[in-house]
């Protein structure tokens, strides 16, 4: 039968069933039961049992440790409920009470250390009804809070697409979204997010409107309850933080309704391929677009570029001011120093606002704000000369926050404790009864270490010395052989092994007086702390807006030092859709080379005389390596960046997608060849003449004919039917006849022949490819010499015999022939693969039964 305490448990854990309880009992938050065995495995500490007659498994940690078996729990996909007690224990009446104060999730995560210091942290709440997505994403430590909806034909893609560019820690969905297995399955095996499932009365229009209002201002509603779905969403994400918080919390007090339209659309595989913030190989930072470009001192800083570099702008009013304000920094050497020195010295005011606002703020992270905002005023000194319109924003809109900074001067210590509670915060001089109370203290704390001095003259021990203990308070101490000089006037206290403890009538007096005094000066110190912090809310929305302005300063200056650094150049941007770029070199390789030298190419594309470009060439003679710099250098042109080049004038894109290099996904299902597909499938349902298409070796997952086909029929479809700037490499050497269409041009990797070996040159040049040095590189990779002869062999023999017509199948065209009547003659394919069956038979040792069916198998292909 379980105790009064397990009973308290149970009922706590019943209404928390999806999470691990950390119930308070005493110095210790104990599991019980599965949470238990969970908590033992996952953070290696004992299991043992509280009831050995029932057996009831229990595991433990310290009260005061706890944060750090909390949030590895966390990282590894767990809820946790923290369960206080929240009466005195000297006081409570039968079983201390016991109440829930805090919900902790991987999306509301409010420990700084925690936290990956230049990522946000989102909480995403998906609403979905058939079709139609509401998304609502908010940080709780910096207080951010957006909200969108997906309206389209393709919604599943467009959800993905979005949730690769958030990159959530935690997704709060409706019974809609978890019913869906298809939607379920692709969202868990691209991204690890946490799905928290709520019922569908948590996502009600009418609660929505009402939570809302309650915490954002009506005039920032009025576009949100336009839109349903968005509306339900952040209702539900709103309610979620102040269900899991049980605060008001007031820093989040604002919230935008973004157009997807707004930023350059990238979907899951672009910002994969082309590395943006992880590198393929491993998935860290380094060689990654973001390990480039990031040279930002500050966490605000770092989390403002990120943003930048996952979603682009596609608005040239916007990105020209970021422009001029990059160059302006570039272009002022001793500016962006001292910027940068003052901008080291900041801490993270964003987050710090949302520690302000949770309760789990102490002295030192108020001594932080103090030593960011004392910087202010340089840094404002610093922009006041500066011409460039962003920079001039910047200016206008730091707040010096200087009531923040007096306040904090003279009320914290600085060198405040980690607890709040231990005095030792508020500094002498800012509150009168601070003072008298903390003089009463030292006074009865000398007065003791004088007791002392006193009591060995006038006894003669000069062993005697005055203590204290937290359970016995002052008292006197002598040793057993000093007993018999103890004065009449001691009062025995204390028994001990090797002597006894004393109390006097006097020492009693100024027990009391110190105790009292240091007792009221705890609470007085915590409750002039509560004050300021208190007051600090209310300035939130100006230490926010100020944490905004710095963030985005950072990040300019890290652009403006990275163009300086790598010799980069501001690209010219234009509406029109050409695409000019002159040396272009790929931002992250050319970093890494240690041997040699980057060869920068040029790049001119267009939608009309240089549409699509052929590229053929070798492996590992940088083709892919081409591709993506184009890409990467109009990215960066699209969030305010300079860019590696000579010289570079870019249009505009809308998007930019990309199908590079083979990978599978059989956890789904898929086959290597079958995610080549449907990426190209969804390029050519989403792409537009605004796009940039880069695609690498399409077809190459199946039959030489099937891929061949494949890849001449998708340059045909774009060339017709979307009109997009594209960059299309290729090992089908067939394709290159392509060049007779109007805006299609080839393009080869130069490479070098000397003797049996190759030497990549790295230039893109006019012209074609005259065979593909497979074999080649194949040697190059350390293929067995006796292998690489026989493929010599091989292909000899091949080319012989019917190697020639396999590469050039017929072309029903001629330069004036119209489009519809360029295409690759499947008849002539379907005869080459029956000659070629033919030929490989041996008759001398084919049963009658193979015979037949190949005969028919040769039917069914000329049929």
């Amino acid at each position: 039968m379980d105790t009064p305490m397990l009973k308290q448990y149970r009922e706590i854990k019943e209404k928390y069933k999806d999470y691990i309880v950390f119930f308070r009992l005493g110095d210790f938050y104990e599991m019980f039961f599965d949470d238990a065995h969970i908590a033992a495995r996952e953070l290696e500490i004992a299991l043992t049992s509280r009831d050995p007659e029932n057996r009831v498994p229990m595991a433990g940690v310290p009260y005061h440790a706890a944060d750090q078996y909390i949030y590895k729990l966390i990282s590894k996909g767990y809820k946790v409920v923290i369960c206080e007690q929240v009466e005195d224990p000297k006081q409570a009446k039968g079983i201390v009470k016991r109440e829930v104060v805090k919900i902790i999730t991987p999306g509301t995560i409010t420990e700084i250390s925690a936290l990956e210091e230049k990522k946000n942290n989102y909480l995403v709440c998906i609403y979905r009804e058939n079709n139609d997505f509401g998304i609502a994403a908010t940080d709780l430590m910096t207080g951010e809070f957006l909200t969108t909806e997906i309206h389209c034909a393709y919604p599943y893609q467009e959800l993905l697409d979005e949730l690769s560019k958030l990159e959530p820690r935690e997704c709060l969905v409706n019974a809609g979204f978890l019913q869906d297995t298809f939607l379920n399955k692709a969202v868990n095996t691209n991204f690890n997010i946490l799905l928290t499932f709520k019922e569908n009365d948590y996502f009600q229009a009418e609660s929505a409107r009402e939570l809302l209002m309650s915490q954002f201002s009506g005039n920032e509603l009025e576009d949100i309850f336009k839109r349903p779905f968005a509306t339900i969403a952040s209702g539900a994400c709103l309610n979620y933080l102040r269900e899991t918080q049980r605060l008001s919390l007031s820093h989040i007090n604002s919230i935008r309704y973004y157009e997807r339209t707004e930023y350059m659309a990238l979907d899951v595989t672009c910002r994969r391929n082309l590395e943006l913030t992880q590198s393929l190989m491993d998935g860290k930072k380094q060689g990654s677009l973001l390990w480039v470009l990031d040279k930002t001192v500050t966490s605000m800083g770092g989390r403002t570029l990120r943003k930048w570099i996952e979603q682009p702008l596609i608005d040239i009013i916007k990105i020209k001011e970021r422009q001029d304000a990059v160059e302006e920094l570039y272009q002022n050497y001793f500016l962006r120093q001292e910027l940068r020195e003052q901008l080291k010295n900041l801490y993270d005011l964003e987050r710090l606002t949302g520690k302000l606002v949770c309760g789990n703020l102490n002295a030192r992270d108020l001594l932080a704000i103090k030593n960011t905002v004392k910087h202010f005023p340089k840094i404002k000194e610093l922009l006041a000369g500066c011409r460039s319109k962003l920079l001039i924003t910047l200016y206008n809109e730091l707040d010096l926050l200087n009531d923040v900074y007096e306040l904090l001067e003279k009320a914290i210590n600085d060198d405040p404790p980690i607890s709040v509670k231990e005095g030792g915060i508020i500094k002498d001089g800012f509150d009168s009864e601070v003072d008298r109370l903390r003089k009463a203290s030292t006074e009865g704390k000398s007065w003791i270490a004088e007791l002392e001095r006193k009591e060995r003259e006038r006894t003669g021990i000069k062993s005697l010395k005055v203590g204290y203990n937290k359970v016995f308070g002052y008292y006197i101490e002598i040793t057993k052989a000093n007993l018999s000089l103890v004065p009449k006037d001691y009062i025995r206290k204390q028994t001990l092994a090797n002597g006894e403890r004393f109390i006097t009538e006097e020492l009693k007096e100024y027990e009391s007086l110190i105790m009292g005094a240091e007792e009221k000066l705890l609470d007085l110190e915590y409750q002039i702390f509560c004050k300021i912090r208190e007051d600090l809310i209310t300035k939130i929305t100006r230490l926010k807006k100020s944490a905004q302005v710095v963030s985005v300063l950072d990040a300019l200056v890290s652009l403006a030092e990275v163009a300086s650094s790598n010799n980069y150049v501001k690209p010219e941007l234009t509406l029109n859709d050409e695409i000019n770029i002159v040396e272009g070199r790929h931002p992250v390789v050319e970093l890494t080379l240690k041997d040699e030298m980057f060869i920068p190419n040029d790049t001119h594309i267009n939608c009309s005389d240089s549409m699509i470009s052929i590229i053929t060439g070798p492996n590992m003679a940088g083709k892919s390596t081409y591709m993506r710099q184009v890409a990467l250098i109009v990215l960066m042109a699209q969030i305010g960046s300079f860019v590696p080049a000579k010289s570079a004038q870019i249009g505009i894109v809308d998007r930019i997608f990309t199908r590079i290099g083979a990978s599978d996904n059989l956890a789904s299902g898929q086959s290597t060849f079958m995610v080549e597909m449907t990426e190209v499938a969804n390029i050519l349902k989403h792409a537009t003449p605004k796009s940039l298409l880069i695609l690498d070796e399409i077809g190459r997952g199946t039959s030489t004919y099937d891929g061949l086909s494949i890849a001449w029929a998708v340059i045909e479809y774009i060339h017709k039917n979307i009109k997009a700037k594209t960059l299309f490499a290729t090992h089908y050497h067939e394709i290159t006849q392509l060049k007779k269409l109007k805006g299609v041009k080839n393009f080869k990797v130069m490479v070098k022949e000397r003797g049996e070996d190759i030497i990549f040159l790295r230039k893109i040049v006019p012209g074609e490819a005259d065979r593909s040095y497979g074999i080649e590189v194949a040697k190059l990779a350390g293929l067995p010499k006796s292998v690489i002869l026989r493929a010599q062999e091989i292909l000899k023999d091949l080319e012989q015999n019917d190697g020639a017509r396999a590469r050039e199948p017929q072309i029903a065209a001629t330069k004036d022939t119209p489009f519809d009547d360029v295409q690759l003659n499947i008849e002539s394919l379907k005869n080459e693969q029956v000659i070629r069956m033919i030929k490989e038979l041996d008759i001398n040792t084919i049963t009658p039964l193979e015979a037949l069916n190949l005969l028919y198998s040769i039917k069914q292909k000329i049929i």
